[in-house]
């Protein structure tokens, strides 16, 4: 049924003020991975709590061992499904702050030279942004109808980019608490600007940093080279291991165990609404997928799994130049994982490799950094369907399902603690740049995915 126009309209009505409890948000410098800005996640927090409060939801922060969780209540009509919708307050760092073209604390509504308008500051579109076309979606259902069509818990986390490791945990011990029937995340995108989409696959992914040891100190390169094992070399040719140089396939041991084959309906589906090589890699300045052969750039990253260098660093770094045989070498290598892949056997099976190929005369250590399971929205869960008419209505342009190559551990997260499958509807863009400097947000993107939460709320009280 579609959404009542007087919530529509409230969302319209509401749309500068909207912008302005946004742009107070966005004011937070709340960037979790840094202890300088633990007291800014709190104030993000707080204000959370406030405005949450003010709408009639039941608000509390819960302590956790690092930044604080909001968790929001208002119960629905009686007989109505009960949803929870997940996101998170923190933001990334800044830096290169040089590259910023204004404060990015300090957010602007900026129009583009093709009239477009968006919204420019950290954190923008990741994720509190995001966040906040739920809330107010929230606020306009409660000012014109004066309750929500369902029962809407909000549990908003502050540590999603520095691990998150507080929240499965918080999950577990609160599970009567946050019981729900559908779990709802904004953390994701359309699949362009004019066509809304549900994600209904997501990647799981294994973090691992791997440091080669030699000598017991830094080494003259003119009085040992040759001599003394180079552990840069060493680590070099470990990485090279990883791939075959002809196919692009991931080389460790039952690294490929679990992972489906592309179905030839999906695959022809993808190939009409997605972009094609040129225009995916054209985009950043690139051309030919690079990766695993007989497969599309869009497929290697929404359906294939994939083993990529985040980092790699030793020796002498600095500007001019030092004759140094290191000491240490270090690499940060991670591995996006799809179906049934098993994020500790890709883990256990990394370590052996490297083991394998270290000399006898170096060492080794590993530091984990993460692992979580793919994620893949079950085609028959009744609620997909309903949401995608939902997003059709208010966009104009029928709404899609698509994959994504990024990884959103909450969601397995979400089933694993509270038993809840996840709709992931987000309206972010691909030129969003989070993460990097000039983050922005559609101003579309801001009110149409308002817009579209009330119909969504809508058609799942249905």
């Amino acid at each position: 049924m579609p959404a009542p126009m007087d919530a529509l309209q409230k969302v319209d009505d509401n749309l500068e003020a909207g912008l302005a409890r946004l742009f107070a948000l966005l004011r937070i410098p709340s960037i979790s991975t840094q202890a300088s800005h633990a007291k800014d996640c709190r104030a993000a927090a707080e204000w959370l709590k406030a405005e949450l409060s003010s709408l009639g939801f039941t608000t509390t922060i819960h302590e956790t061992p690092g930044h604080p969780i909001v968790v929001a209540r208002r119960e629905g009509p009686a007989g109505a499904p009960h949803v929870l919708f997940y996101g998170h307050y923190d933001v990334q760092p800044v830096d290169p702050l040089s590259l910023w073209k204004s404060d990015p604390f300090d957010p602007q509504l900026v129009t583009n030279p093709d009239g477009t308008k968006e919204i420019r500051a950290r954190g923008a579109a990741d994720d509190k942004g995001q966040v906040m076309t739920f809330v107010e979606a929230c606020r306009a259902l409660i000012e014109s109808n004066g309750e929500l069509p369902v029962g809407v818990t909000i549990v908003i986390e502050g540590e999603e980019e520095s691990g998150g490791e507080n929240l499965l945990p918080f999950l577990k011990a609160h599970n009567e608490e946050l019981k729900a029937d559908l779990a709802l995340i904004c953390d994701t995108g359309m699949l362009d600007a004019k066509t809304p989409a549900i994600t209904t696959m997501l990647r799981g992914m294994v973090g691992e940093e791997v440091t080669i040891i030699g000598a017991d100190r830094d080494l003259h390169s003119g009085m040992f080279g040759n001599a003394a094992r180079n552990p840069i070399q060493v680590l070099c040719d470990i990485i090279s291991d990883l791939r075959d140089g002809a196919t692009g396939r991931v080389t460790l041991n039952g690294f490929y165990d679990g992972v489906p084959e592309l179905p030839d309906s999906v695959r022809e589906q993808w190939r009409e609404i997605g972009p094609t090589d040129e225009d995916s890699l054209g985009a950043v300045g690139l051309r030919w997928p690079a990766g695993e052969q007989g497969y599309s750039a869009l497929e290697q990253t929404w359906c294939r799994p994939s083993c990529e260098i985040n980092g790699i660093s030793g020796g002498y770094e600095e500007d001019g130049f030092k004759t140094v045989l290191p000491a240490r070498a270090m690499a940060k290598i991670s591995f996006r994982l799809v179906g049934a892949q098993d994020p500790e056997a890709i883990r256990a099976s990394f370590r052996e490799h490297v083991r394998t190929r270290v000399p006898s005369d170096c060492t080794v250590e590993f530091k984990p950094h993460g692992g979580s399971r793919a994620s893949v929205v079950p085609s028959d869960m009744p609620q997909l369907a309903s949401a995608l008419t939902a997003l059709t209505e208010e966009w104009g342009t029928q709404a899609t399902v698509i994959g994504c190559g990024g990884s959103i551990p909450v969601v397995g997260e979400v089933k694993e603690a509270l038993g809840l499958d996840t709709l992931l509807i987000g309206f972010g863009l691909d030129d969003d740049r989070i993460h990097s400097p000039n983050e922005k947000y559609s101003l579309t993107s801001f009110h149409k995915g308002t817009r579209s939460w009330v119909r969504v709320l809508m058609a799942l009280a249905q």
